[in-house]
């Protein structure tokens, strides 16, 4: 023990009884190899006690009173004017405390760490693996179910979808047109709240009016809904409103198989105020060719200096040999129409 040398050589006065029946009895207390020494007046040894084993009786009190560890009945007593003796004591004790292990603060500091296991657990990955596992239980007719009710809340900005009928017979048409033989898939043009386009869980494309309205060919809203499919391809719709939802929605979702107003009309918020995710070339590149479409009135559209969509103008898949149209120029005209003019 680093501290013991400096104290060996100090000495004060007691007062020592051996039991709670003994008279107490003037002693010098002295600080030995690793004992406390005790002796009487004329310096016979009385008592040895153990450093590493003494406890305070009275903490902070004067005078101090001191026994060995587990027999009480044996005490010293030294007064307030012993103060160099009381303060080599508790350092001692303090030095010997620090060397003991302490189960109860291993157990705390094991049960802090649980708890911090715990809490990253449900931070980092249980939200993720809850958004999975709906992810892949989720029925097709229960998206299209969450699809429609977020349209309800969207309508509150959007109105409701275009339906003049020669129009609407059109767009069917081009739905067609454009899957391609892969996935079916819907599409409703809004006159509000939606500048191009955006997509839902269920499938279903919504088409901002101007984009049928204010072009002279079908090829640039035919381009828009091509890569709104391909940025729902790349990321579930549905993992996207879980995503936003939080935890409690998609628990609530694979308990009840629905999710509450309040995420709907919030991440329906969400898609009218947010931009669409940019594309790399290379992936809207290969969607225009599968899908038997020019890339450059698109990319024209999205800036019509070409500067920031070069790369979609120079490598169009169709520049030199352009595909059959997409639509009849009598079908072009009543999608323009669909709005009712």
């Amino acid at each position: 023990m680093t501290a013991l040398s400096e104290y060996q050589r100090l000495e004060a006065s007691g007062l020592w009884r051996a039991s709670p029946e003994d008279q107490r009895t003037d002693v010098i207390v002295s600080i030995g190899d690793a004992t406390l020494v005790i002796t009487d007046r004329r310096e016979r040894p009385l008592a040895h006690w153990s450093l590493a084993a003494i406890q305070r009786a009275n903490s902070g009190q004067t005078p101090a009173l001191y026994h060995p560890d587990g027999d009480p009945g044996e005490t010293l007593e030294l007064a307030g004017d012993e103060k160099a003796m009381i303060e080599a004591i508790e350092k001692l004790r303090a030095a010997v405390e620090r060397r003991r292990p302490h189960p109860g603060r291993l157990r705390l500091v094991m049960l802090g760490v649980s708890c911090l296991v715990v809490v990253a657990l449900a931070v980092f990955w249980l939200p993720g693996a809850a958004r999975d596992h709906a992810l892949g239980v989720v029925p097709d007719v229960k998206r299209t179910e969450i699809g429609t009710a977020l349209r309800r809340h969207m309508e509150r900005v959007t109105g409701p979808a275009c339906r003049e009928p020669g129009g609407r017979a059109a767009l069917n048409r081009l739905a067609r047109r454009l899957s391609n033989g892969g996935a079916a898939f819907s599409l409703a043009v809004v006159r509000d709240g939606v500048a191009s386009t955006t997509h839902l869980p269920g499938g279903t494309i919504l088409i901002g009016k101007s984009l049928v309205e204010d072009h002279e060919e079908p090829d640039v809203v035919a381009g828009f809904i091509v890569a709104e499919r391909l940025r729902a391809a790349q990321t579930d719709p549905l993992e996207d409103l879980l995503r936003h939802a939080g935890l409690w929605a998609t628990f609530r979702l694979l308990t009840t198989g629905a999710l509450d107003e309040d995420s709907l009309h919030s991440y329906a918020q969400y898609l009218l105020t947010s931009k669409p995710a940019p594309l790399p070339n290379d992936a809207l590149l290969k969607a225009f060719e599968e899908t038997g479409l020019r890339s450059s009135p698109y990319a024209y559209a999205l800036d019509i200096s070409g500067e920031t969509t070069l790369a979609l103008i120079e490598a169009d898949p169709f520049a030199s040999q352009p595909p059959a149209a997409l639509l009849s120029d009598s079908d072009w005209l009543r999608l323009q129409g669909i709005c009712g003019g």
